[in-house]
């Protein structure tokens, strides 16, 4: 065998080894996580060579999802329940659990010219539909809820609501016209820190509860190391600027 055809196989060999340690993590993430979480597995694509095969949606349906054996490896949740729910039923790695971003609120139209700085859109009344996410299902559904319940308007707007199931489907309504305005994640409008499009007021967080979202290993991937290394990752310096980015902020 020539010298060239002997490094031709090291090379391939080097690179085999290469391509046999990526892997593919199956990750369930909040719906309002979306634009985020889609930057985030780019950079850390392109940091680790693993790939993310990442399905968006409710917290609730993914509680479920996992109860019933959905083969998740990481779960990023819109609040703290579900996975403090999950670490009590056996099915997260414990020490796994920690926050990484804290939600903000945000009540939204695409026309540039409908909502106040102040939401006083909301009890002045000149609109069909406001959406909202569904509260038993999705933390910003609850934290909407909140908002209403504190400005004594729920009673007064209920007959105007169109809930959807999770937080992207609600973006979706007000975005297609199907409701003039509704409450959305602060992520969803937002773009390196300025409102991507329409008119927005950021719901004042002492309105709602503090929407702590929190990340979680399952146990059946505690010892995997990309996992491990997704979960690392999400710490870093890179993934809480891109985090940041989105209007998040951040638990100390």
């Amino acid at each position: 065998m020539t010298k060239f055809a002997q490094l031709i196989g090291t090379l391939y060999l080097l690179f085999a080894a290469g391509v046999s340690t990526a892997e593919q993590l199956m990750v369930a993430v909040a719906s309002n996580f979306t634009p985020t979480m889609h930057e985030l597995s780019t950079a850390f694509t392109k940091e680790s060579g693993h790939t993310l095969n990442i399905s968006f949606g409710s917290s609730g349906k993914f509680y479920a999802q996992i109860i019933h054996g959905a083969p998740f490896q990481i779960f990023l949740s819109a609040d703290q329940s579900k996975p403090e729910a999950l670490i009590k039923a056996g099915f997260v790695a414990p020490a796994s659990r920690f926050t990484y971003a804290l939600g903000a609120l945000a009540l939204w139209s695409p026309n540039t010219e409908f909502v106040d700085a102040s939401g006083d859109v909301l009890s002045g009344g000149n609109y069909r539909k406001l959406a909202i996410a569904n509260p038993l299902l999705a933390p910003y559904g609850a934290a909407a809820l909140d908002v209403l319940r504190h400005l004594n308007l729920q009673a007064s707007t209920r007959s105007s609501w169109v809930t959807g199931e999770n937080i992207a489907q609600t973006y979706q309504f007000v975005s297609t016209g199907n409701a003039e305005l509704g409450f959305v994640s602060l992520s969803q409008i937002m773009e390196q820190g300025r409102l991507s499009s329409g008119s927005a007021w950021i719901v004042p967080k002492d309105l709602y509860r503090p929407i702590k979202q929190d990340a979680v290993l399952l146990k059946a991937s505690e010892h995997n190391a990309a996992a491990q290394e997704f979960m690392a990752f999400l710490r870093s310096a890179k993934a809480k600027h891109i985090i940041r980015s989105y209007g998040y902020e951040l638990a100390e």
